[in-house]
């Protein structure tokens, strides 16, 4: 009988289920940013997943490896501080979809950076998945506007920058948290960098804008449901599934992204056009490119 760690459909389930709710994310992110600002958007829902993980952190202290410290806050701040403030001043400009669609670089981002710096081999073939993925990214912010979104559409490169982050945090812990359980790497990580945010909600008055604004209670409604779902659930899956199987493997969650962000964007009356779906399309092509063996 074969395992249930060693099946292969679990895999594809949690790449399924991690699909819906990461794809979720960036309309949450939308509505959070109805009444908060970028940086409290994005310390709110640091606070709020470091709050969910902390009896797990307390738990599991002494089986944390504290002897790779430095690895643990490049996860943390590569794979969920750092991209917590990009994707939020990113999406005061860009709509949601495309947010979606532009975090589909991550998987070329994680070879990229695997090949030079984690010893992971790749034909020229790979380099030009890479190339042609990069050139969806790059018509979608170039023609953006005749998509039909408005706002500077060069934010778009803030998302980039965060697909850049992620694949850094998901080589790392393909490379040195491989044994470590997910639960207990996600608590370590989110603890580590969790004070500064903490420190900018005190200073920034949150709770002005909870009690003033009229979507404050909404809006924090929508960043609870994304620090709990979209970054604190999400985190434990996506480790589990690098650890599974592979940090390309799980990067694979970009093919399924940008189409629930799209079908979100859609049901939220965001502009669909053409121009989205051919920016998409040669970054997926991209993808698909990168991952033949």
């Amino acid at each position: 009988m074969v395992k249930v760690r060693n099946a292969e459909w679990l895999n594809y389930f949690l790449l399924l289920l991690l699909s819906l709710v990461w794809g979720s994310s960036y309309i949450l992110i939308k509505k959070g940013l109805i009444a908060y600002t970028p940086p409290q958007v994005a310390c709110l829902r640091i606070a709020i997943s470091s709050l969910t993980f902390l009896p797990f952190f307390l738990m599991r202290f002494r089986q944390i490896d504290w002897s790779k410290f430095k690895s643990l806050a490049v996860v943390g701040l590569t794979g969920s501080f750092i991209p917590a403030f990009l994707f939020s001043f990113a999406q005061t400009e860009i709509n949601s979809s495309m947010a979606g669609v532009l975090s589909s670089l991550t998987p070329l981002f994680t070879l990229v950076l695997g090949v030079l710096f984690f010893k992971m081999s790749a034909g020229w073939t790979k380099y030009l998945g890479v190339l042609i993925g990069l050139g969806g990214a790059m018509f979608l912010i170039l023609f953006g506007n005749q998509a039909g979104m408005e706002g500077d559409l060069r934010y778009g490169f803030l998302v980039v920058a965060g697909c850049f982050f992620y694949a850094l945090s998901v080589n790392t812990v393909k490379a040195e948290f491989q044994d470590m359980n997910s639960i207990t790497l996600s608590s370590a990580a989110f603890t580590i960098v969790t004070l500064p945010a903490f420190l900018y909600l005190w200073y920034a008055d949150f709770l002005g804008t909870l009690t003033t604004h009229e979507a404050g209670w909404s809006s924090l409604l929508a960043i609870v449901i994304l620090a709990v779902f979209g970054t604190v659930i999400a985190s434990v899956i996506f480790f589990k599934l690098v650890q599974r199987t592979s940090a390309i493997f799980a990067s694979m969650v970009s093919y399924f992204i940008p189409i629930v962000a799209i079908l979100w964007g859609v049901k939220d009356g965001e502009p669909i056009t053409w121009y989205h779906l051919i920016g998409m399309i040669f970054i997926l092509v991209g993808v698909y490119i990168t991952k033949k063996k």
